[in-house]
């Protein structure tokens, strides 16, 4: 990307912040995780079922792989059509309306919804889900703010939630987005992992860090449990740690790979792997409405 162009998109998302409201809290969840443990699946499995219970949910793709479109249900034949955020400046002035440095018009004088920011930017994948697709650059240089990236913060404070309205944040892999601060203002955190010794400690990890921002709910999912013995292994990981406050357990699933990447048909199957992503729905619920 030009170096002017990376200029104008830390300009835009500098004015964003400037504009975003100073208590804006609301329903707001990162799911993160390392590579390869099922965040995407989860995300998505999440996203239609906080939809099924009357939300109004804005699933954000931050992954440079951009599959959490396809994984809620979107169309692969029309991939062409997805155009990131943070692809070019002529697609950021077709949505708002204007470019850094002239006049940013209504898009900045407004306090936007969720259903103000799909219509700009994101894709319907029914009446109360859209997903936003950020389009991220991934770096080499651990904690380099990207002006993608700083886009992307800048809109996540930007939007303004009302009840029954919600963001899911799936992440890229790793804990850069922590070392950003992408984060903040996020008031819940799941983090994704396998009964893995390495997976285990990128969790471990990645809940010091939600913490250390001032993320005060904290969950562990651990993914693709494959028996009783898997699971009593993880638990021994984890058990001097009180970086969690609570953990979940879902199974190792045949069915999801059957479906992959589309997560809808899994829904229709009253099987364990969806029951216990329901449980976690459900303290999410519950822990937003303490907060």
């Amino acid at each position: 990307m030009p170096s002017k162009e990376k200029e104008k998109i830390f300009e835009v998302a500098e004015e964003l912040k400037k504009k975003a409201p100073t208590e804006n809290r609301g329903f707001k969840v990162v799911i993160t995780g390392k590579g390869g443990v099922g965040k995407t699946t989860t995300t998505a499995i999440l996203a239609h079922l906080f939809a099924s219970d009357g939300y109004n949910v804005l699933a954000v793709d931050e992954d440079p792989q951009m599959n959490l479109p396809f994984a809620l249900g979107f169309n692969k034949d029309k991939a062409s059509t997805i155009v990131p955020l943070s692809k070019n400046l002529d697609y950021i002035e077709e949505k708002t309306g204007a470019r850094p440095g002239t006049s940013w018009g209504l898009f900045l004088n407004l306090t936007p919804d969720i259903s103000d920011v799909v219509d700009k930017f994101g894709i319907k994948i029914k009446d109360n889900l859209s997903v936003l697709v950020m389009g991220t650059v991934v770096q080499a240089a651990t904690g380099c703010l990207c002006p993608e990236n700083a886009l992307l913060d800048a809109v996540m404070r930007y939007i303004s939630l009302k009840r029954n309205e919600m963001i899911l944040l799936d992440t890229q892999a790793g804990v850069e987005h922590f070392g950003r601060a992408l984060a903040k203002g996020f008031r819940h955190c799941v983090v994704v992992t396998e009964p893995t010794f390495n997976s285990m400690d990128v969790a471990k990890h990645t809940a010091e860090l939600a913490r250390q921002i001032g993320i005060p709910n904290v969950f562990l999912l651990i993914n693709k449990i494959r028996n009783e013995k898997d699971k009593e292994k993880a638990l021994k990981y984890m058990e001097d740690d009180k970086l969690f406050d609570e953990i979940f357990f879902t199974p190792l699933d045949d069915s999801v790979l059957e479906c992959e990447p589309n997560v809808e048909p899994i829904l229709d199957k009253d099987s364990v792997f969806v029951q216990n992503l329901k449980q976690l729905k459900n303290k999410l619920e519950e822990t937003n409405k303490k907060t």
